[in-house]
């Protein structure tokens, strides 16, 4: 039996059927469909409709609008802008088909974001050990005899150990061009050679591009026709004197050619590394027999301008680019005979800061430029793409151990919210500064009957905590000062002397000074001043600072640093941790702790020194 067909509307059809044309469905529908409710939720497709897998058959899912009004009409909140966090289901997806991802896998999570670092990898660190393994002493580099004699005189005094560290058997045969690593220079056949020195805190950087620059400027002065001729002039000035047995003295006022035009520029950041660059490079100059001066805003400018301008002429400059710039607006011939140009702490120096001034002195520097060494501790992702931009040739001399604090530093962590400090930040580094000293007096120095003094440096994040922080730490009988910007930079030099220093300090041993607690009052009266302590830490000095302390200062006798406050950043963990354990010495930093400070940050790096791996 037929049973009748049931009525049914044209656009009702229209839905069942979808095979329509797409002219015929756009007619039907608009002749035909009713106007829709604003109101209504039920002719939505989105809202109770499951969402298609990818592989499930039928019309591919729609893209989802990223216009205002894309967000509309949705079952869940998915806000844009906000990565998904990978829930277990969806790693389980990614990943093979049953196997779930280890969540502790893929370290340094928390680090990531932190400022980045280009990253190196590990296949090529391996090939660099390779090239290491081939050097063993700094005579087999092709360098100059009054060098090679030198290096163990005059950079390496006392040291029984003067083989070359990672970083100097990297970049010493690179600079000089040699074969030594088995790998032509292709920089030697250009105008100029571009170089970018990367090695961890300590590792001796400077040497590694300073015994080069004295080679090179040694043979060009050889080479030079100017200097030649005006030494002949002198000469033939002084066997004419000498004939004529004249009194007057035999040399003349004619200046050198190098008077006002240097061979060799060193940029660094501040007037501290001005003077510890400069004391290295003057140290050279008394037996490879070149001239030096190193400029800053510590000298006045009569200072300045003999320095510069002196008759003898001058080799090699130490400035920074602030000042090295202004000179140079004023004097444009000081930059026109420079053919090396060294950038030292350039991750500071190509920052948002000093980039203009840095890069409008390489500018002007170039047309007589043979080498550009860039010098760093760290590479950070910024640095790295500016330098692929401006410098796609650059040739990168990087140690295996880049961007890792080494293993021979150890880190400590102290909770300042539990007992007995109660988030008391000030009383857990007094504290930890009495127990270093508690532990160093219980010993004899190097001499029996004397106590090694330590020299501890404490870093703050914020430089109006500096003079806060030594303050309180001097109220407990422990003798610290602050340095930071506001600091005069005459003081700066002065708070500096006794941390730079290689000799070990010691002193008479005393009795034993005891813990921190036995040296406070136990009652203090309200609204009264707390009395003096009892007795004094004789056997620490402590230095207050912010990062003006942590770039290049060659604290060599620091062992412990203490971190007032978690570093900002990946970087400023490397650097203030660099000012223990230099050059293969032994050092303890330590790390306070609060209820604000990223603990996740510092788990990470302290298991990522515990392992020996770069912070990338």
């Amino acid at each position: 039996m037929l049973r009748p067909k049931p009525s049914t509307c044209l656009f009702c059809s229209f839905k069942a059927a979808r095979q329509w044309p797409i002219q015929q469905t756009a007619s039907v529908h608009t002749k035909f469909a009713p106007r829709p409710n604003r109101f209504s939720l039920t002719k939505s497709r989105v809202v109770n409709t499951p969402e298609r897998e990818p592989g499930e058959p039928g019309r591919p899912n729609r893209r989802k609008q990223d216009g205002p009004f894309g967000g509309m009409n949705q079952k869940e909140a998915n806000i844009r802008g906000i990565p998904e966090r990978a829930t277990p289901v969806m790693r389980e997806k990614k990943g093979r088909p049953g196997r779930k991802e280890d969540p502790r896998a893929g370290g340094f999570r928390a680090l990531k974001m932190q400022r980045a670092l280009a990253p190196v990898s590990y296949d090529q660190r391996t090939r660099i050990k390779e090239r290491m393994n081939e050097i063993d002493t700094f005579q087999q580099f092709p360098l100059l005899g009054t060098i090679k004699s030198s290096i163990s005189t005059q950079a390496l005094q006392g040291m029984e150990d003067v083989t070359p560290t990672a970083v100097q058997k990297i970049a010493i045969p690179a600079l000089l061009g040699s074969e030594t690593t088995g790998r032509r220079n292709k920089s030697l056949g250009k105008e100029k050679g571009e170089f970018l020195i990367a090695a961890e805190t300590g590792s001796g950087k400077t040497l590694a591009y300073l015994i080069p620059t004295m080679n090179a400027i040694k043979e060009a002065e050889a080479e030079d026709e100017d200097v030649k001729e005006y030494q002949q002039a002198l000469e033939e000035e002084r066997i004419q004197q000498m004939s004529e047995k004249s009194l007057a003295p035999p040399i003349s006022d004619r200046p050198h050619p190098t008077t006002g035009r240097p061979r060799a520029i060193i940029l660094v950041p501040t007037s501290e590394l001005v003077a510890q660059v400069g004391g290295l490079v003057k140290a050279f100059s008394h037996t490879v027999k070149f001239r030096s001066a190193m400029v800053s805003s510590n000298f006045s400018g009569q200072v300045i301008r003999n320095r510069l301008f002196s008759p003898r002429g001058i080799d090699i400059l130490v400035s920074t680019p602030h000042l090295l710039s202004s000179i140079a607006d004023s004097d444009p011939n000081i930059l026109s005979r420079v053919t090396h140009l060294i950038v030292d702490e350039a991750d500071s120096l190509l920052d948002r800061g000093f980039s203009p001034l840095t890069s409008a002195i390489i500018d002007r520097a170039t047309p007589s430029l043979k080498q550009l060494i860039l010098c760093s501790a760290t590479i950070p992702r910024s640095m790295d793409g500016y330098l692929r931009k401006r410098f796609p040739d650059i040739r990168r001399l990087v140690t295996p151990n880049l961007h890792a604090i080494p293993r021979r530093v150890q880190l400590g962590v102290v909770d300042v919210e539990k007992e007995p400090y109660r988030g008391n930040k000030n009383l857990a580094c007094a504290d930890t500064i009495w127990s270093i000293g508690k532990a160093a007096a219980a010993h004899d120095g190097p001499v029996a009957g004397e106590m090694d003094v330590k020299r501890i440096l404490v870093f703050v994040n914020e430089r109006e905590k500096t003079q806060e922080v030594a303050d309180y730490l001097a109220s407990k009988g422990i003798d610290a000062i602050a340095l930071s910007r506001d600091t005069p930079e005459q003081r700066q030099a002065e708070m500096l002397a006794s941390f730079t220093l290689a000799q070990p300090l010691t002193m008479p041993k005393e009795e034993h000074p005891g813990s921190l607690a036995d040296q406070q009052p136990n009652y203090i009266p309200i609204g009264k001043v707390a009395p003096p302590p009892k007795r004094k830490l004789p056997n620490t000095r402590v230095l207050v600072t912010t990062d003006l302390g942590s770039r290049g200062i060659d604290t060599v006798a620091v062992r412990h640093v203490l971190l007032y406050d978690v570093p900002h950043s990946t970087i400023d963990f490397i650097h203030r941790l660099g000012r223990t354990g230099r050059m293969g010495r032994r050092g303890r930093g330590i790390v306070l702790v609060g209820k604000h400070d990223r603990r996740d940050v510092v788990a990470e790096v302290r298991d990522g020194m515990y392992k020996g791996q770069a912070l990338i």
